[in-house]
């Protein structure tokens, strides 16, 4: 007999979908293990990716076995701007992903996706952010003439837009998150390519947002003027990384099914940190709904921003949530904040404690175990040696070490992150 649920139970909202990056099979264990309910990909071709490890035939059917045994699906970017040289060997790809199983396949690119849905039309289509769908009549073409199940909304709408959309179409709608945000229109972008003849739009972008920018004067070769008054230059293309942290409420009130989290050039650090909080954050809603209180007077507990404070190093922006972004959601004096946690491992086995070090560990150092609660868990190293028994006072990246702490920790997880408080210099 099902149980009876309660009225208020009933009338709670549905959590949205946390995707989450894997540009290698290592990050997409690390998702999983931090609550992502499903992650996407790329192969080797056909990916706006280019630069990220990405899978290959065995790894992606190894991938898609992994995560369905843990309930989790997997989406395939088949996003490219394709020529007609891409499409050759499309449809061979096509059938390659029905045949392992992926449970979807995220094309911005119409011609792709008009192979797609005649080649595999029980593959779910994911319409990528690169489309652009920026209004509800965009939005309706793409669903009715492309048959798309799914709309990665553009980067460039407020809230207000996003409702419009939901209004607009039964069609399921995904909103970006988290993470780096392209200068460009919803990632069009042609300064790689003229700049590195790395074409961004063929998933080989070179990053040239990130980059100091100065003036020089036709002829005078060689004299460098500050577009402002700073002796490194002017990063005149260098945004705030996308947060919209403490605007899932609102997202899940306007009735968004899926939040997505950028991320495939980054480490499992990086992507196992932000699932984590998002996570953390989706459960701490839901339990308030559950005690009755409403998602638009919902504010998230300031140990979330602390959590947040320890991720990432470009800051945050909300960038056109509320309003246009202005001068104050970017960095134009520095690529990047100095980051003032790392990710120092990745535990392989509880028992011993043996953790695969991703940056320096020293006896003494103060690390925190990243576990499944928003508190963390902070320890004293006591002792570091290798599996064969040998004791080190330092372990560096790379190394597989068993580590003995002060005082024990109380869970040990595999896949599971240990971090530390990088020092002054």
């Amino acid at each position: 007999m099902m149980p009876i649920s309660s009225p208020v139970e009933q009338s709670v909202p549905r959590l949205p979908e946390l995707l989450a990056p894997a540009g290698n099979f290592e990050k997409l264990v690390t998702a999983i293990h931090y609550g992502a309910d499903a992650v996407y990909l790329g192969g080797k071709a056909f990916s706006l990716r280019a630069r990220a490890a990405n899978f290959e035939e065995d790894e992606m059917r190894r991938a898609v076995a992994y995560a369905h045994e843990r309930g989790v699906k997997i989406y395939v970017t088949v996003n490219i701007f394709a020529h007609g040289r891409d499409l050759v060997p499309l449809e061979s790809y096509l059938l390659l992903l029905r045949e392992i199983g992926v449970d979807g396949c995220i094309v911005s690119d119409p011609g792709v996706l008009a192979i797609a849905r005649r080649l595999v039309p029980e593959l779910p289509l994911h319409l990528s952010t690169q489309a652009n769908v920026t209004n509800a009549a965009s939005a309706r073409f793409w669903v009715e003439q492309g048959g798309v199940r799914r709309l990665n909304l553009a980067r460039e709408l407020g809230l207000a837009e996003m409702r419009e959309m939901r209004a607009a179409t039964s069609a399921e709608l995904e909103v970006f998150v988290h993470g780096a945000l392209c200068i460009s229109y919803s990632g069009r972008c042609l300064l790689s390519q003229y700049f590195t003849g790395r074409n961004a739009n063929q998933g080989d972008c070179a990053h040239p947002c990130r980059y100091a920018y100065a003036v020089v004067e036709e002829k005078r070769p060689g004299q460098y003027f500050p577009v402002e008054e700073d002796q490194r230059g002017t990063y005149i293309f260098n945004s705030r990384d996308l947060c919209l942290l403490d605007r899932l409420p609102l997202l899940i009130d306007a009735g968004v099914d899926a939040i997505k989290i950028e991320g495939r050039m980054k480490s499992a650090g990086y992507v196992g940190a932000v699932v984590r909080l998002y996570r953390l954050a989706l459960d701490w809603i839901q339990q308030q709904l559950f005690s009755g209180q409403s998602l638009v007077s919902l504010a998230l507990p300031e140990i979330f921003h602390k959590e947040l404070s320890k991720i990432g190093t470009r800051g945050q922006t909300e960038n056109f949530f509320a309003a246009p972004p202005s001068s104050a959601d970017m960095l134009y004096d520095r690529m990047r904040f100095e980051q003032q946690f790392v990710p120092v491992g990745i535990i392989r086995a509880a028992a011993p404690f043996l953790i695969e070090t991703r940056h320096t560990i020293t006896i003494g150092d103060r690390v925190e175990y990243l576990g499944r609660s928003i508190e963390t868990e902070p320890v004293t190293v006591r002792g570091i040696r290798l599996e064969d028994g040998t004791p080190l006072h330092r372990a560096n990246p790379g190394n597989k070490v068993i580590l003995q702490t002060e005082p024990s920790l109380t869970t040990i997880e595999p896949h599971a992150l240990l971090r530390k408080e990088m020092k002054p210099a």
